[in-house]
């Protein structure tokens, strides 16, 4: 018998290493099956479907927000509260601006708020003041200081000039109280967003007034509180703003 040829090696080694990898002869090696593949795709999809079925659930546990009423008397798309004015200081950029923290028994702390009431009242008088705070007007920036609402005065132009005036709370009334309006549905205020895109306070601005008792009115309707009307302390028949 002559020597083994080249082709006669080769196919000894192939049938060799066929023999190590437990290959059936002729058959190519497995790198990765179907079957493999397959219980890969099923566990990443199990994985997926508890996620699925959580975020479901979280989203029926959340509360769809209150759709607003369009039909409400534009007064009962704001949102009145009573606040408490527990620290003032001068804007250090604006010569008619104070910044205050206002307490509105929110949980977030005391909101911040610009008022240009420097020409009517001294910090001695703001501190401590008993406000109503527009509290769904969108914040604003205000030479730099962003304002977080507005507090509500009464108006007045006399022979000396303009009087301006805090609309006042009762003492009584207990602070984040939401105003009512006599003879009106109880409030359902607008986001934040609504109030600006409907203009919502500015269509309020013409029936918003001080009665002859200084008691703030819109259209005749009386901000009231649990513990009685708001009003001013000698502005009657002022615009309120």
């Amino acid at each position: 018998m002559g020597a083994p040829t080249a082709t006669e090696l080769l196919g000894d080694l192939i049938a060799d290493l066929e023999g190590k990898l437990n290959l059936a002869p002729g058959a190519a090696p497995i790198i990765g099956t179907k079957g493999d593949e397959s219980k890969e795709q099923k566990q990443k999809q199990n994985d997926k479907k508890p996620k699925k079925k959580q975020a479901k659930e979280n989203n029926a546990n959340k509360k769809a927000p209150v759709a607003a009423d369009p039909n409400l008397p534009h007064i009962c798309k704001l949102e009145f509260k009573v606040g408490l004015i527990t620290k003032v200081w001068v804007h250090p950029d604006a010569d008619k601006l104070y910044c205050e923290e206002i307490d509105c028994g929110e949980e977030g702390g005391p909101r911040q708020i610009a008022s240009g009431l420097r020409m009517h009242y001294s910090e001695e008088e703001m501190l401590g003041k008993r406000v109503l705070v527009v509290a769904n007007l969108k914040a604003k920036n205000l030479v730099g200081f962003k304002s977080h609402g507005m507090v509500l005065c009464a108006a007045q132009v006399n022979e000396d000039g303009e009087k301006v005036e805090f609309v006042e709370p009762p003492e009584g009334a207990p602070l984040g109280e939401v105003v009512t309006f006599e003879g009106l549905p109880p409030p359902t205020p607008f986001s934040a967003s609504q109030v600006e895109k409907k203009k919502v306070f500015a269509a309020c601005m013409d029936g918003m007034k001080t009665n002859d008792e200084c008691v703030g009115t819109w259209n005749g309707h009386v901000f009231m509180t649990t513990a009685g009307p708001c009003k001013g302390r000698s502005v009657k028949g002022g615009a309120m703003r």
